[in-house]
């Protein structure tokens, strides 16, 4: 995931000068510390909440205070992305602690998720190697692609793999090489074993905290998910550019804080290396270059849906 100051022919990429780059991309342990802990400290504190509405007035009257729990559950994604590239913090241990923690908590294999990455950047709207669009649904009617922006679909999928690793021992996804496929399936039994830990805990005691503050939200937390993950390369160009293949979407702070920045997608996708609290300052750089840009996630979802909708009706 090397940086890009340079694009394919016939589109100027204005580049970073070494010292902006290196300007840019200081990690910093207290940023990624402010961001974390705040991300976290709602999860327990939207959490509390609905644990104390359940308890005196039932499940129903905590909904609401579900669907933000659910957000802010699946939005953990966005740490598991930024401590993939290891930015997130300046250190290695930090990156990799709130890294598996997050990854954990929404069901989503750590060292699993850094290989598919990987490849996603390098091979990024490539149909044949990029591993979001092999792995991607393919909606055949407008109930699948309904399905598929609920993430309903992708979650049951991942969790289908991770079983499939830790019970059969065998990786077969050619974004995993050979020397990683052990990692992969001890990985995947870890989070099954802890699982089925914390599913014997709750049926123990008997407890519904989990259910109600976890998983419940979590499911839910994909249908604001999967419509933003969809904004970010759908109906944009397959070439090599960063500039042409991704898109930026221009949107509201508090999206942006809880998205760790991603909205500016573009720009993490052209310097990989340049850490999240850092993409603004970037973005107000390279703003002219950007060629897909989003204006608020409904109007972009709205987009996406209509590009799907093409490309099926093409086909």
């Amino acid at each position: 995931m090397t940086d890009a100051t340079v694009s394919e022919p016939g589109h100027r990429l204005k580049p970073l000068s070494p010292a902006m780059l290196r300007e840019l991309s200081v990690r910093s342990n207290l940023r990624g510390a402010v961001q974390s802990l705040g991300h976290y400290g709602m999860i327990v504190l939207v959490g509390a909440l609905i644990w104390m509405v359940t308890s005196r007035h039932g499940v129903l009257w905590a909904l609401p205070l579900m669907a933000v729990q659910g957000y802010l559950v699946a939005f953990l994604f966005m740490a598991v992305h930024e401590t993939a590239h290891k930015t997130a913090f300046r250190s290695r241990g930090l990156n990799l602690a709130v890294g598996y923690l997050s990854a954990f908590i929404i069901g989503l294999p750590y060292e699993y998720y850094c290989l598919f990455h990987w490849d996603h950047h390098r091979y990024t709207q490539d149909p044949e190697k990029d591993p979001e669009l092999i792995v991607g649904v393919k909606p055949a009617s407008d109930t699948q692609l309904a399905m598929a922006y609920s993430g309903l679909l992708q979650v049951a999928g991942r969790l289908r793999l991770m079983l499939g690793h830790a019970v059969t021992g065998k990786v077969v996804v050619p974004w995993i090489p050979e020397g990683k496929r052990g990692t992969i399936v001890a990985e995947a039994r870890a989070y099954v074993a802890l699982y089925a830990l914390l599913l014997a805990l709750s049926l123990w005691f008997p407890s519904a905290l989990l259910l109600w503050v976890w998983i419940v939200p979590l499911v839910i937390g994909q249908f604001f998910l999967r419509p933003y993950l969809y904004a970010e390369h759908t109906g944009c160009d397959r070439t090599r550019s960063a500039f042409e293949n991704t898109r930026t979407t221009y949107t509201g702070a508090v999206v942006k804080w809880f998205a760790w920045n991603m909205p500016f997608h573009v720009e993490h996708h052209a310097y990989p290396s340049i850490p999240f609290h850092a993409l603004p300052k970037l973005n107000a750089i390279v703003d002219g270059e950007i060629v897909y840009r989003g204006r608020g996630y409904i109007r972009t979802t709205g987009e996406t849906w209509a590009w799907f909708r093409r490309q099926r009706q093409g086909s």
